[in-house]
């Protein structure tokens, strides 16, 4: 007898006012996969899957969990059915511990309405030492890092003892270290029967992790396949209906436009205390400097401080040669600086309002006449934004929390591009997007730097630094290891000056070669 599916979707189909967002759409999950959901963003996948979650109701189709048909009402109906789900974006009470995070509503009591606090911490660290997150179970979770949280949320998924567990973009925020974890605790799971359904935009992850692959493109199902049958650029080509290869090779840096006595930004010595010491960089016209380093190694804490966000203790930073003392991010803005932050939720999106005021947002004084605001000026610089960046839908009038990721990204670097700035720092500015989009980005930040703009790039994914940068600052430990720049630059001698510690203070490591051909 053939056991049945530990879910089965069949002829799902959701409309939202305008969106389709999922049409006719089957999905099949087998008992103890992992089964991964892949797609650019606005393909459906975060749509279909919060039907399975109970988020939404399905207008179409039937779900079947263990061979038995569901109909979820709320996420608690999808939880007492067996499905647990952890979001991209993180969902934790911040004033909360870890502990009571991880049992939040399914807590153990001695009496009614006595949660036992010591079970709580005793069993809360069996999850965290299955998760790899060695922390006390009575810190709160305002005090942990993005990484850590997450680690936290997949510990919460995990007490539910659910048999399929949805985990959307679950390494979106963790290292290569914590990545190798959270897959040991995936193959653990494997061999339990639990089954999981893996969405994510790092192509490298699901031939890695995964069992089959479910490609959605426009709210339908292209097709699905073992991994062992598909290779990454068809696995592109179903997602985007294109090939992108080439996307990784290394582009020639064109000449700036116009000629400088001093760079475009200088960092001397800059430090903070228990965050980064001595920092020293220059950034050129025209120039995309790369900033690379594990989870933690102080790289977003410098992109802050020199946008004016933290304080700095020592040191200085230069815009055309003169010093500028940056009291804000408002300070920032007047010398010629913009900066998309790393956490697009909580730094750099107003979710509730539509796209044409978050696009706007930065740049109102431009936009405003006598304190008010010039709406036939900033629509028309909106849309023709969105036009320039390809947000969609092309609607200024569109709630920002309803467009994908992607485009919810772009229109963040947009809202940048509206002041003008010829220094623009990108924090992790494909995180979380799709392959096609993460494409539009690197073009965009290569478009710019031809245009004579400098860019300051954080990023954790190698290839893309790789490709995109001019030149590639490591950092580790808040101190800079390593300055390197050359055709033969490789991924393994950038891993070896973030992870050792090894400090780049005389030349025998820096390296100044030119950028040619391929990036090795």
């Amino acid at each position: 007898m053939i056991a049945p599916e530990a879910v089965d979707m069949r002829g799902i189909s959701k409309r939202f006012p305008g969106v389709q967002a999922a049409k006719d759409v089957t999905l099949q999950v087998r008992q103890g996969e992992i089964h991964a959901l892949v797609g650019e963003n606005g393909a459906g996948k975060s749509t279909l899957m919060k039907i399975l979650a109970g988020v939404y109701g399905a207008d179409e189709g039937e779900i079947l969990v263990g061979g038995r048909p569901a109909v979820f009402h709320s996420p608690i109906d999808a939880i007492e059915a067996g499905i647990s789900t952890i979001y991209q974006e993180l969902m934790l009470c911040s004033n909360l511990s870890v502990g009571a995070n991880i049992f939040l509503g399914h807590e153990r009591a001695y009496w009614p309405g006595f949660v036992d606090e010591r079970e709580v911490r005793r069993r809360a660290r069996e999850y965290l030492e299955l998760v790899g997150l060695t922390v006390d179970p009575a810190t709160p979770v305002r005090l942990l890092s993005v990484a850590q949280q997450q680690m936290v949320e997949i510990a919460r998924a995990l007490s539910l003892d659910t048999g399929v567990i949805i985990m959307d973009e679950p390494t979106a925020t963790l290292s290569e270290r914590e990545t190798t974890n959270l897959f040991r605790v995936l193959n653990l799971l494997r061999q339990r029967g639990t089954s999981v359904v893996y969405i994510s935009h790092r192509l490298e992850e699901i031939f890695q992790i995964a069992d089959r692959v479910t490609v959605m493109r426009d709210g339908q199902v292209v097709g699905t396949a073992a991994v062992s049958e598909m290779t990454e650029d068809r696995l592109v080509e179903m997602m985007v209906g294109r090939s992108l290869s080439g996307e990784y090779e290394k582009r020639p840096r064109p000449a700036p436009r116009r000629p400088r006595q001093a760079p475009l930004l200088e960092v001397r010595g800059l430090m903070r205390s228990g965050y980064f010491h001595e920092i020293d960089f220059s950034l050129e016209a025209g120039e995309v400097l790369g900033f690379a380093g594990l989870v933690g190694a102080g790289r977003t804490e410098v992109m802050r401080a020199i946008f004016g966000l933290d304080p700095i203790e020592a040191g200085q930073v230069l815009r055309d040669g003169a010093r500028v003392y940056l009291r804000g991010a408002a300070d920032a803005i007047r010398h010629g600086m913009a900066m998309v932050t790393e956490d697009r939720k909580a730094d750099g999106l107003f979710p509730n309002w539509v796209v044409r005021q978050n696009a706007s947002s930065a740049n109102l004084p431009r936009l405003s006449r006598f304190g008010f605001v010039r709406r036939g000026v900033e629509g028309r610089a909106v849309q023709r934004l969105m036009r320039d960046l390809d947000v969609r839908p092309h609607n200024p009038e569109q709630m920002m929390a309803n467009l994908s990721g992607g485009n919810q990204q772009k229109a963040i670097i947009g809202r940048w591009l509206l002041t003008e700035p010829e220094v623009l720092i990108l924090d992790e500015p494909t995180r979380g997007v799709d392959v096609g989009a993460k494409a539009e980005i690197r073009r965009l930040i290569r478009r710019l730097a031809a245009d004579g703009k400098g860019v300051l790039m954080v990023s954790s994914e190698l290839p893309e630094l790789l490709a995109t940068a001019d030149r590639i600052v490591v950092m580790r430990e808040g101190r800079i290891t390593a300055q390197l720049s050359g055709s033969d630059v490789t991924q393994e001698e950038i891993m070896t000056y973030a992870a050792t510690a090894t400090t780049a203070a005389g030349s025998e490591l820096a390296k100044n070669k030119e950028f040619g051909g391929s990036n090795g």
